[in-house]
């Protein structure tokens, strides 16, 4: 879901760099704040996510494997960098 999110994100920026579109970042930013707070809202009103301590766990979890995830994709981009950069 999120990398559909990015890539949308990045057309709009490829769009407003061609000036075919006009964003406005500022609403579009308050408008996704809105959408993810309602849905963070949401989540934990969902039968067995009603608990604190269970909802605790289960964001402190996602957090972790968001940050996790950082991890192959920078490495692998800095081996690609080096490689290039080695080869000229």
């Amino acid at each position: 879901m999120a990398v559909i999110a990015g890539l949308f994100l990045v057309g709009l920026a490829y769009l407003q760099y061609h000036q075919v579109a006009n964003i406005n970042w500022d609403k579009l930013q308050t408008v996704s704040e809105g959408t993810i707070a309602t849905l963070s809202t949401a989540i934990v009103q969902i039968p067995g996510f009603g608990d604190s301590s269970h909802a605790a766990t289960v964001t402190a979890s996602s957090s972790l494997a968001m940050t996790s995830f950082g991890i192959p994709l920078t490495g692998s981009m800095s081996a690609g960098f080096t490689i290039g950069f080695m080869k000229g």
